[in-house]
């Protein structure tokens, strides 16, 4: 199941240069995650401060 940045992410933008696929942007108010380019790794969870990446 892919991820998703639920609306906790604070868009402090730890998440982004993390992902080896680079399928996570800024969004207006919150980073967001392209579902269909995101391989599940985990990597954005691991370093985000408020747990906003969640799988779907």
């Amino acid at each position: 199941m892919a991820y998703f940045i639920s609306d906790a992410c604070i868009s402090c933008g730890a998440c982004e240069p993390e992902c080896p696929v680079s399928c996570i942007t800024a969004g207006d108010s919150a980073y967001v995650i392209d579902a269909d380019a995101c391989i599940e790794c985990g990597a954005c969870a691991s370093v985000c401060p408020v747990d906003a990446p969640e799988q779907k």
